[in-house]
C-alpha cells in the first residue's frame, strides 16, 4: 500500500522531528496504517503504544492509558490520583524506561487523565518540560467518538485543557480518504462529521432508507448490544447447517479472564455455521484480509476455517488477544479465530473497521460523532442501506467544531507563512 502525499508529509514528520505530533483526520485516512508503518522501526519497550479503552488496547495489542500512568479509574478525582501516582514506584520506573509514547484514539481520554498523567511525567522525570521532555503522538478524530467524563455538565474534551495547548502539538491532518473515491460520500460524511444536516444531505440519506426491510446478507450497524447478539442469533439459527461451537481459551486469573472476555473483539464462544456471514478482527500480517473483511464460512477444520471472500477462499487461523499490565506483561489471553458474526455488530465497536456494504439504523443515537462512525465504515456510499435516520442523531460537540475551526485556522496560517519558491 502506497502513501497518500498527506501520509508522505506526515510520515516525515514523525521519523525526523522531534516534536510531539497530533496525527489526525477524517476517518478512512490511513491513521492507524501510518503509525504501524512508523513503529517498525521503533522499540515497543521505550516507545510503548497506549490505548484510550481496554477493547482498543487488546486490538493493537497495547497498553491502557490509564492501567500505564496508574490512573485507574481516578477515584476521588484528579487531584487525589495525582497525589497516590506521585509516589508510585513502578510507574516512575516506567516512564524513566520510555522515549515517548503514541496515544491512539486521543478522543476518548479525558482532560482531567490527560492532564495528571502529563503532571506526572514532569514529576517522575524531575523536569519542567512539557511531558518531563517525552515524545508524545497522538492519534484520533475529536469527530469521533468522546471521553465519558464531563465538567460541569460539558464532556472532559482533552484539547480543552492548558496541557494540549503547553503540548505544542505539530499537527498533521490527513484529508485523503484512502477507504472510498466516491467524492459525493465522502462529501456526505464531511458534513455529518461537523453535524450538518443540510438539503443534499437528506436527499442522500432518504434515497437510501430502505421501504421494505428485508434480512439481507450485509452488516447491520446498530446503537445497542442486545439488538446486535439477537440480530446475529436468529440469523444463525435460520441456516440448514449443522452448527459448530468453538469455546475461546483463555488463560490468566478469573477476575483478569473476566475483563478479557469484556473487552476482546471475539466472543467467549464463537457458534459458526458453514455458509455464516462472519467478519474477521484483525489485519492479516500478509495483507490478505483487515479488520472488518466480511465473509462466508465456506469449511471449519480444527487448525482453520476456509472464509469465501470476493477474491477466493482464504484459511484463517487462530490468533491470541492479550491484556497487558501496566508494565507491558502479558495478564490474561484469550485464544480463538480472530472472527464475529457479522448479520450485525455495533456503532461502538465498529471503529477501525472497514465494509464494502452495510445497513444501519441512524435513529435514536445519543453520542456526538457516533452516526459519523457508523456511516465513516463503509468504502462507498454505494454500499448504504438505511432503516432509518433521524436529525438529533447526527450530532457534534459544538467544542469539538470551534476546535476543528481553529486548527483548520492555525493550519492555513502556517501554510502562508512558508516562503514559495520562484
Amino acid at each position: 500500500m502506497s502513501l497518500s502525499p498527506c501520509q508522505q508529509r506526515a510520515f516525515k514528520t514523525l521519523q525526523e522531528s522531534p516534536d510531539n505530533v497530533f496525527l489526525t483526520g477524517v476517518a478512512g485516512s490511513g491513521k492507524s496504517y501510518l503509525i504501524r508503518q512508523f513503529l517498525q522501526k521503533l522499540s515497543r519497550d521505550a516507545f510503548p503504544v497506549l490505548a484510550s479503552t481496554g477493547a482498543a488496547a487488546v486490538l493493537i495489542g497495547g497498553r491502557t492509558f490509564h492501567s500505564f500512568f496508574g490512573l485507574g479509574i481516578m477515584e476521588g478525582g484528579p487531584r487525589q490520583t495525582l497525589i497516590r501516582a506521585m509516589t508510585d514506584r513502578r510507574l516512575a520506573n516506567r516512564i524513566k524506561k520510555i522515549q515517548g509514547f503514541i496515544l491512539d484514539e486521543v478522543s476518548m481520554v479525558s482532560g482531567g487523565a490527560l492532564t495528571v498523567a502529563e503532571q506526572l511525567c514532569r514529576h517522575h522525570l524531575d523536569s519542567d518540560k512539557s511531558w518531563g521532555g517525552l515524545r508524545v503522538i497522538a492519534v484520533g478524530d475529536f469527530g469521533q467518538l468522546p471521553p465519558i467524563d464531563k465538567v460541569g455538565g460539558q464532556r472532559d474534551w482533552a484539547f480543552l485543557t492548558d496541557v494540549w495547548q503547553q503540548s505544542e502539538w505539530k499537527t498533521e491532518f490527513l484529508k485523503t480518504i484512502l477507504r472510498s473515491e466516491d467524492e459525493e460520500y465522502i462529501g456526505i460524511l464531511n458534513y455529518i462529521r461537523e453535524g450538518i444536516v443540510n438539503t443534499e444531505v437528506e436527499n442522500y440519506l432518504e434515497a437510501r432508507t430502505l421501504i421494505d426491510e428485508t434480512d439481507q446478507d450485509v452488516p447491520y450497524f446498530l446503537a445497542r448490544r442486545a439488538q446486535v447478539d439477537r440480530y446475529n442469533s436468529d440469523r444463525l439459527a435460520a441456516l440448514p447447517n449443522k452448527e459448530v461451537i468453538l469455546s475461546t481459551e483463555y488463560t490468566g486469573s478469573p477476575v483478569l479472564k473476566a475483563q478479557l472476555k469484556r473487552i476482546a473483539p471475539i466472543p467467549e464462544k464463537l457458534e459458526l455455521k458453514e455458509g455464516a456471514l462472519v467478519m474477521t478482527r484483525i489485519n492479516d500480517p500478509k495483507y490478505r484480509f483487515i479488520n472488518g473483511s466480511v465473509g462466508t464460512v465456506a469449511q471449519i477444520g480444527e487448525k482453520e476455517i476456509f472464509i469465501r471472500f470476493r477474491r477466493g477462499d482464504i484459511a484463517v487461523e487462530k490468533t491470541t488477544f492479550s491484556l497487558l499490565s501496566a508494565d507491558g506483561e502479558s495478564l490474561a489471553t484469550a485464544r480463538n479465530f480472530p472472527l464475529t458474526l457479522a448479520y450485525a455488530l455495533t456503532i461502538h465497536k465498529s471503529q477501525g473497521v472497514t465494509v464494502d456494504q452495510m445497513v444501519t439504523d441512524l435513529r435514536g443515537l445519543w453520542d456526538p460523532g457516533q452516526a459519523y462512525v457508523a456511516l465513516s465504515r463503509l468504502k462507498s456510499g454505494q454500499g448504504l442501506s438505511l432503516v432509518g435516520w433521524d436529525r438529533d442523531s447526527i450530532r457534534v460537540d459544538s467544542q469539538v467544531v470551534k476546535f476543528h475551526q481553529s486548527e483548520a485556522t492555525r493550519a492555513a496560517s502556517l501554510l502562508s507563512s512558508v516562503p514559495h519558491s520562484s
